[in-house]
C-alpha cells in the first residue's frame, strides 16, 4: 500500500531496527517505545486492523510475539513481564493503519503506567537493543 510506513519499513523501503522476520511477518522496535525494547510484529501484507485481517496471519503475528517475549525475558533486555497490545481503530489509539502488535517488556517496579507509558514515549539507544534482541530471539525455539 502507498503510504504505509510499515509496508516501507517490510519492503526496506525505509530503516526499522529490525530484530525479527520470517515469511509472514516482521518485528522492529518501536521508535517512540513505552520501554526499551518495545517491539512491534506486522504482518508483510499490508492489512488497516483486524476487520481485515487474515486469522491465519494474525496467529502468525502473536506466535512471533510469543517468540520475541520469551527472548525478552532471557536476553540483555532482561524483562520480568511482557505486555502485548494491539489497538484496532483511531478510538483504540492506533496510529499507524497498519496492524501491529505491541510487545512490551515489562520490569518489577518499573512504575510505568501503561496508558502513562502510551503518552510519553521516547527513543533510545535502537541499534544495540535491537542487536541485543535479535541475538536472544536465536536462542528461543
Amino acid at each position: 500500500m502507498s503510504d504505509c510506513t510499515f509496508c516501507d519499513i517490510v519492503a526496506g523501503r525505509a530503516h526499522g531496527h529490525v530484530v525479527y522476520s520470517d515469511e509472514y511477518v516482521v518485528a522492529f522496535l518501536d521508535i517512540s517505545p513505552i520501554t526499551s525494547g518495545h517491539t512491534l510484529v506486522v504482518p508483510r501484507r499490508h492489512s488497516s486492523g483486524l476487520a481485515d485481517l487474515d486469522p491465519a496471519i494474525g496467529g502468525k503475528i502473536f506466535a512471533a510475539g510469543q517468540r520475541i517475549a520469551a527472548a525478552m525475558r532471557v536476553g540483555a533486555v532482561a524483562a520480568d513481564g511482557v505486555n502485548l497490545a494491539m489497538n484496532d481503530g483511531r478510538a483504540a489509539s492506533q496510529t499507524v493503519f497498519h496492524s501491529h502488535l505491541h510487545v512490551i517488556p515489562r520490569h518489577s517496579g518499573d512504575k510505568a503506567s501503561f496508558a502513562k507509558g502510551l503518552l510519553t514515549r521516547r527513543a533510545r539507544d535502537l541499534d544495540s537493543v535491537a542487536a541485543g534482541l535479535r541475538a536472544a530471539i536465536e536462542t528461543v525455539p
